[in-house]
C-alpha cells in the first residue's frame, strides 16, 4: 500500500485502505491504514483539482469529458470514505477534506452534453459507416450520462439503422451430390446461430427494402461418404468364479469342524470360459467447403475461409459362446445391443451439417466488417 502511494496509484491505496478498515478500525495495528488513506485522499484530490483547472484553461470543449469524470471521481472517492468515519490514531481524530462538487458536476454535464449531441449530428451527416458507428458511441456515452437528452434516442436508432452492415447469405453445392433440402434450410436459418453482432445482419432471403453491403456464400467443395463397414474382433476370456460351496477338508480327507463343531464349508472356484465375437459397425461423411466474402461496392473478395466437417456412426453389439461368467461388465452391455440399419447417405450429410454448422458459426461471429 506505502508503494502504491509513492508511485502516484492513489487509487489503489485508497481502496487497500479501505477494505483493511472495514472490520476493527480503532484497533491499534490499523493505525498505519488510517494515516496512509488520509495522505493518498489528499494527493489525489490535490492532483485532480489541479488537472481540471489545467484542462479548463485549454477551453476545449473535447476536454468537457475528462473534466467530468474527474468529478465523478472526486465525488464518489470522498463518498467510499464516508461511511467508516471517524477515524482515530491515538484518539486523535484524523480528518478529510470533502467539498461539494454537485454544481461543479452538473455544470459540466450540461456543457459535455451539449458537445456530444453535437458532435453525434455532425457525425451522422455522413455515409461512411464507421463514422456513423463512431456517432453512435457518441451518443451511446450521451444517453448513459444524461438519459434521454433532446432527441438522443431517435438519433441512437437513426445511428445503429445506418451503421449495420447487411449480408447476404447463399449455399452454392459444387459437390455434384444433392443435400438434403432440411440441412439447407437449417444452415440458412441464422435464428438458430444464437449470433450476437451489433453491427451486422445475416440475410438468407433478400428483402427489397435492405440494400446489402457484403455477401457471404458457403460453397460445398466435396462431399466423401465411406462404404458401410463391419469390423470384427474375436478374442478368449478366461475367469475364475465362486460356483457354489464345497466343505474344508484336511490332508486325511475329513471334513474339518469350526469351534462350535459345526462342519466348515468353504467358496467352491472355478474357471470358466467364453469366446466374445465384438462387432463394430462404422460409416463416416466428410464434408469440404469454403465460406467466402465479397464486398458488393467494390466486387471484390474480402476474405475465404476454408474448412472440413465430419460425422462418424459407430455401433458396437457382441455375442458369446461359453460361460457368461467369463465376462466384464463392458462385454455383458455389448451383448444387449443389436446390430442396427446404416443411416443412409442423406441423413451422413445431414448429420455431418451439425459439426458444418458450429464451424460456420465460429467463422461468422469472428468476422468483422469495416463499413
Amino acid at each position: 500500500m506505502e508503494s502504491a502511494v509513492n508511485t502516484g496509484n492513489y487509487d489503489a491505496a485508497i481502496r487497500t485502505a479501505l477494505n483493511k478498515l472495514k472490520t476493527n478500525k480503532d484497533k491499534k495495528r490499523k493505525y498505519d491504514y488510517v494515516v496512509m488513506l488520509q495522505d493518498a485522499y489528499h494527493k489525489v484530490v490535490e492532483r485532480d483539482l489541479n488537472t481540471i483547472a489545467h484542462l479548463k484553461k485549454d477551453n476545449n470543449p473535447e476536454l468537457y469529458r475528462d473534466i467530468f469524470e474527474l468529478y465523478l471521481d472526486l465525488d464518489a472517492r470522498q463518498e467510499a470514505i464516508k461511511p467508516i468515519l471517524p477515524l482515530y490514531v491515538n484518539g486523535k481524530n484524523i480528518t478529510f477534506d470533502f467539498n461539494d462538487y454537485s454544481n461543479d458536476i452538473v455544470n459540466i454535464k450540461g456543457k459535455l452534453s451539449d458537445h456530444l449531441y453535437e458532435k453525434g449530428i455532425a457525425l451522422l451527416e455522413t455515409d461512411n459507416k464507421p463514422t456513423i458507428r463512431e456517432a453512435y458511441n457518441t451518443l451511446d456515452y450521451l444517453e448513459q450520462i444524461n438519459p434521454n437528452f433532446e432527441t438522443t434516442r431517435e438519433l441512437l436508432n437513426e445511428a445503429h439503422e445506418r451503421g449495420t452492415s447487411y449480408v447476404l447469405v447463399s449455399i452454392n453445392n459444387q459437390t455434384q451430390q444433392i443435400i438434403p433440402q432440411r440441412l439447407e434450410a437449417d444452415l440458412l436459418n441464422f435464428d438458430t446461430y444464437g449470433l450476437n453482432q451489433f453491427w451486422t445482419v445475416y440475410h438468407a432471403t433478400p428483402s427489397k427494402e435492405v440494400k446489402y453491403d457484403y455477401t457471404m456464400q458457403l460453397q460445398l467443395k466435396q462431399i466423401i461418404i465411406s462404404p458401410e463397414r463391419i469390423k470384427e474382433r474375436e478374442f478368449l476370456r478366461e475367469r475364475e468364479v465362486v460356483d457354489g460351496w464345497k466343505y474344508k477338508k484336511d490332508r486325511n480327507g475329513n471334513v474339518m469342524k469350526d469351534s462350535l463343531g459345526n462342519d466348515i464349508k468353504i467358496d467352491k472356484i472355478v474357471k470358466v470360459k467364453a469366446r466374445v465375437s465384438e462387432f463394430q459397425q462404422v460409416k463416416s461423411s466428410e464434408i469440404i467447403a469454403d465460406v467466402v466474402y465479397a464486398d458488393l461496392k467494390s466486387k471484390q473478395l474480402i476474405d475465404k475461409f476454408s474448412f472440413d466437417s465430419g460425422f462418424v456412426f459407430e455401433n458396437y453389439f457382441a455375442r458369446f459362446r461359453g460361460d457368461k461368467r467369463a465376462l466384464n461388465k463392458d462385454e455383458r452391455r455389448l451383448l444387449d445391443n443389436r446390430r442396427v440399419p446404416f443411416p443412409s447417405n442423406e441423413q451422413m450429410i445431414f448429420d455431418t451439417g451439425e459439426d458444418l454448422k458450429l464451424k460456420l458459426k465460429n467463422i461468422i461471429a469472428k468476422q468483422r466488417f469495416n463499413g
